[in-house]
């Protein structure tokens, strides 16, 4: 298993790469169809997964549960089934 990234630059590297990433794909996307409700849509779909992470792993923890800290969407799904226990 892959430990933590520890270097600043990396990480910074990889978060600018998933923005180039999400921006190329959606303007591939947009450019194939040139469709504006599509386009509105991929937009509203971007928007409201934004959102949802943030809530997940900033609003959870800040005004929630301030004893759990998240690793990643698994720790956050296990996170919601053991509370319904």
């Amino acid at each position: 298993m892959l430990g933590d990234i520890q270097s600043h630059r990396l990480i910074h590297i990889k978060g600018w790469l998933f923005l180039f990433l999400g921006v190329f794909s959606a303007g591939l996307l947009v450019a194939e169809t040139m469709d504006l409700k599509l386009t509105l849509l991929l937009l509203i779909s971007i928007w409201s997964f934004c959102r949802f992470y943030y809530y997940a792993f900033y609003v959870i923890e800040k005004y929630t549960d301030a004893n759990f800290k998240y690793a990643g969407i698994g720790s956050f799904l296990r996170y919601l089934i053991s509370r319904k226990r």
